[in-house]
């Protein structure tokens, strides 16, 4: 990296080092990110420092479990939301499937139809039931539909709660074949290297005892001073980047890294966007198409192997351009692990850096109180825009503004192949980042963002206006509805802040108002 940003990661780098920040993060010091010790979710917020060191004891157990259940199943369901169930999918993805084992599948839809998709073949599925705090609306309704189409079968659930949670307690209590307690101090999105991230694992087969290793040997080079220090380098980076105004963080990843991107998404956008503060990160996006000129951009490089193809030529343009980058190849598939740390504590140094607490989520919870009450009054949904509405949302966007395409659908195949030729148009009519998030998966992630903060989201709401409903067992209403008063309440929460966002039912409508 070169120009003036180059000089700016130096010298904060060399205050990290003076300010013993990477020290006092590994002494627990809670003084790091506030002067007040009292602060929610702050000092029992750190236990994934040292989570190689305590998930090895399970090492010996995982193990056993796996192979003791692993030819009962074809296909091991992950109902989760956000950070506790994006890790599997990533272990998943970026290990690759192994012989003999189930394969994983992520459930975090509540749309009927990604509902209805995950439960056939119900009787050779192992269902896990992921939550750190136990109460989840989204895991609480797929363990309610799962439990009841399974004839209330506790030997096909396994659950990963904190201790004595609802879900630890109701699981308990049902039969679940096994109901693991993950370490309460560590949060849901640093919680990747806990049990959250390595039973599901573990159940399809990875080497849980390698990944471990990696995430120790990680550990203790990031255990170095500020300026040796890998994330305190890539920290500093994305602090003052965002300081800049480079604050769309721009993921450039191999294909098989793909899943990766995700999980940053969650934990770079949910930890910084706060206080008017925060990176985007934008991710999916083709290297092609960037030019590395963009004045608000950053970019974080990641792939297995030395870089080619794309990727190469891209960085030949960044380094042209000066554009602030940070590169790195993994060591294999279990160099996910060492990626895994190094991105949890450069985006804890970030924070410190934009003066946030990275381990709270103040507009989430808003979202899941809006959520609440939506389905509590049964409020009239709010109408989606015609076409001249569409058009003045499209003529506010600026440069260095951000559109955001929240999909309340059917993450298929088929919706993903639109939804990129949508996002391609936007970027060429627009010339801003453009980023797609699948509802209500973006509330626990990007949505922390879009609401907390810089006010330069435009946002567009797409709605499945023919959702057939699928009953919640023991709950007033079904997914079509939850998914509805979901994105309800986060449209109520963006306009309450002034942010402008749009409701679209119609694809056909808005894609020809954004191709002109």
């Amino acid at each position: 990296m070169s120009g003036p940003l180059s000089s700016r990661v130096e010298e904060r780098l060399a205050q990290l080092g003076r300010d013993r920040v990477v020290e006092r993060i590994w002494a627990r010091d809670p003084s790091v990110w506030s002067d007040d010790p009292a602060t929610p979710e702050l000092a029992d917020r750190l236990g994934w420092l040292e989570v190689g060191d305590t998930m090895a004891a399970a090492v010996v157990d995982l193990a056993a479990f796996a192979e003791e259940i692993h030819s009962e199943f074809d296909r091991v369901i992950v109902c989760g939301m956000g950070g506790s169930s994006l890790a599997p999918e990533v272990l998943w993805r970026v290990g690759g499937p192994r012989s003999g084992f189930p394969v994983l599948h992520l459930l975090d839809s509540t749309h009927p139809d990604a509902v209805r998709a995950a439960s056939a073949g119900m009787e050779r599925s192992l269902l896990l039931v992921v939550s750190k705090s136990g109460t989840t609306i989204e895991t609480a309704s797929f363990d309610r539909y799962f439990w009841d189409r399974s004839g209330q079968h506790g030997a096909q659930f396994l659950a990963i709660t904190d201790p004595d949670t609802v879900l630890d307690r109701s699981a308990t209590a049902r039969g679940f074949r096994r109901v693991f307690q993950n370490p309460p101090d560590i949060g849901g999105r640093f919680s990747a290297l806990s049990l959250f991230g390595l039973v599901p694992a573990a159940v399809v087969g990875a080497d849980v005892d390698d990944l471990l290793a990696r995430a120790q040997t990680a550990a203790r080079a990031l255990r170095r001073p500020a300026p040796e220090n890998r994330a305190a380098q890539l920290g500093a980076l994305l602090g003052e980047a965002a300081l800049a105004g480079r604050d769309k963080l721009t993921l450039v990843l191999d294909a098989g890294l793909a899943s990766f991107g995700l999980w940053v998404e969650q934990l770079v956008a949910e930890s910084t966007g706060k206080r008017g503060r925060g990176l985007l990160p934008v991710v999916g996006e083709d290297p092609d198409t960037l030019t590395g000129a963009a004045p608000d951009r950053c970019y974080v490089v990641r792939t297995l192997g030395a870089p080619s193809g794309p990727v190469a030529a891209l960085l030949d343009r960044l380094a042209t351009t000066g554009a602030p980058t940070d590169v790195g190849a993994l060591d294999g598939p279990s160099g996910i692990a060492a990626e895994f740390l190094t991105f949890e504590l450069a985006t804890a140094i970030a924070g410190a850096i934009l003066e946030v607490n990275p381990f709270d989520q103040p507009n989430v919870a808003e979202s899941k109180a809006n959520t609440a009450r939506v389905l509590e009054t049964a409020a009239p949904a709010a109408p989606a825009a015609d076409a001249a509405t569409v058009r003045r949302w499209l003529s506010g966007v600026r440069p260095g503004d951000y559109v955001a395409v929240m999909a309340f659908l059917d993450p298929s195949a088929e919706t993903d192949r639109r939804l990129a030729g949508l996002r391609a148009a936007l970027a060429r009519r627009l010339g801003v980042a453009i980023t797609v998030g699948y509802g209500p998966r973006f509330l626990h992630s990007t949505g922390q963002l879009h609401k907390g903060g810089p006010p330069r989201g435009h946002f567009v709401q797409l709605l499945d206006p023919d959702m057939a409903e699928l009953a919640i067992p023991d709950a007033p209403y079904g997914f079509a509805r939850l998914l509805q008063a979901q994105a309800d309440g986060d449209l109520e929460a963006l306009r309450a802040r002034g942010r402008p966002a749009v409701r679209v039912t119609d694809w056909d409508l808005f894609e020809r108002e954004v191709r002109g």
